[in-house]
């Protein structure tokens, strides 16, 4: 089993795990949650302090404030970002010689240039999920979530939840509408799902930023229906609460990935950057990020040693319904989406 299967407002806080101190020559613009110091523990064992964190809650977010100056060493976009970081000036190559384990990542990703071409490697992949419909098994008939038109059944208005990620919400509106791969999307696609997310608005109680903002909403049963990521469901249900995760909706579910890059004039140490990535890539993070995240890594040597129980249990295995996953696409029709998401959620 490999990565390849699977296809808020910014916090600009300086964190660490409670157990460690912060390290000043190494800060990581990330998603909340990331600092946990399970991603990182060969970079703790080898300088003795847990990196320095500041948060964003989605990716354009994070783009208009390095583009406005703001300095990070490393950041952790998704793939259909990086090429618009790319051509913004925002990040350079990795030194690979530095990131021995990068030979153990997903050979796929070697292979796409907007990631990887002969000046060098621009994005190294780490994380990848699911995103589907997150749900109150207690309060929601399993009949009621075999479709994505949940999302626009009166019956759910103010009971359901968003997400405040365009790429997230869009692979839903693409789903509902019939687009099962944006890469080939039409603007009448593109139209269609605008339409259908406009429905799924006037509906939706709240748009989520993170996880833990996700399951605080259905945690109180103020949200009983949600489009999430597969973490959500994960952490809830390990904690006993009767939340299920229904990835075989007739319409499909949609699958992504992210990773790190190398920030231009990071204020840092070059050197922990790459300890940092290398670390992101050590086989007790496969175990980690997949048994208590729920997420797969981009380990491939390493994912392939999780057993598909387990893989099922978390919402990584397979399913027999259309999967949309959200690879670059082009970038003149993504800023439309980008443009169209803020419109749709100030109520035009």
């Amino acid at each position: 089993m490999t990565i390849a299967r699977y296809l808020g407002s910014a916090a600009l806080v300086t964190v660490a795990s409670a157990a460690f101190a912060a390290d000043p020559e190494l800060l990581v613009f990330d998603w909340s949650g990331f600092e946990e110091e399970g991603f990182y523990v060969k970079y703790v064992e080898k300088h003795g302090v847990a990196p320095s964190y500041a948060f964003f809650g989605e990716e354009e977010e994070a783009f208009q404030k390095l583009r406005s100056g703001f300095k990070a060493d490393v950041g952790h976009p998704c793939s259909q970002s990086v090429q618009k970081w790319r051509d913004a000036g925002l990040i350079e190559p990795w030194d690979i010689s530095k990131i021995p384990s990068y030979a153990k990542v997903e050979a796929s990703y070697k292979e796409n240039p907007i990631f990887a071409d002969d000046t060098g490697v621009y994005f190294i992949p780490a994380d990848a999920g699911m995103t589907a419909i997150a749900y109150n098994t207690e309060m929601v008939p399993e009949e009621d979530v075999q479709s994505l038109q949940v999302f626009t059944d009166p019956k759910y208005a103010g009971r359901i939840s968003l997400p405040d990620n365009v790429d997230d919400a869009y692979s839903l509106a693409y789903l509902a509408t019939g687009t099962t791969d944006w890469t080939t999307a039409t603007q009448e696609d593109f139209e269609r799902a605008s339409a259908w997310m406009r429905e799924a608005h006037a509906l939706n109680r709240a748009y989520w930023a993170d996880g833990a903002e996700l399951a605080q909403l259905m945690g109180t049963g103020e949200v009983l229906i949600a489009w999430s990521w597969n973490e959500t469901p994960v952490t809830m249900s390990a904690e006993g609460l009767p939340i299920g995760f229904q990835r075989e909706a007739v319409e499909g579910s949609s699958a992504w990935f992210c990773g790190y890059v190398n920030l231009v004039d990071g204020p840092g140490s070059e050197e922990k950057a790459h300890d940092f990535m290398e670390a992101w890539l050590a086989p007790e993070v496969t175990e980690y990020i997949v048994n208590e995240w729920g997420y797969g890594h981009a380990n491939a040597e390493n994912m392939a040693n999780i057993d598909a129980e387990t893989l099922t249990e978390v919402g990584l295995g397979p399913v027999d319904v259309p999967i949309l996953a959200q690879l670059p696409m082009d970038n003149a029709l993504r800023e439309q989406m980008i443009a169209e998401f803020e419109k749709i959620k100030a109520g035009f």
